[in-house]
């Protein structure tokens, strides 16, 4: 079955995930960043939803 686009917010909120728009929408509100600051945040920690909000409580 194909993804639903009308989601708003990404299917595994553990992960995330930046070949949907609608996910790096959730993701940047969700985190308080923009679209570049999440890129870079997840090229340097990975994917993991819980390693980058425990990186920007620093």
């Amino acid at each position: 079955m194909a993804d639903d686009k009308t989601k708003r917010g990404p299917a595994d909120r553990s992960k995330i995930s930046l070949t949907e728009d609608y996910e790096v929408r959730y993701w940047t509100k969700a985190l308080g960043v923009s679209k570049a600051e999440l890129q870079k945040l997840v090229k340097k920690h990975g994917h993991s939803a819980a390693t980058i909000r425990k990186h920007l409580k620093g």
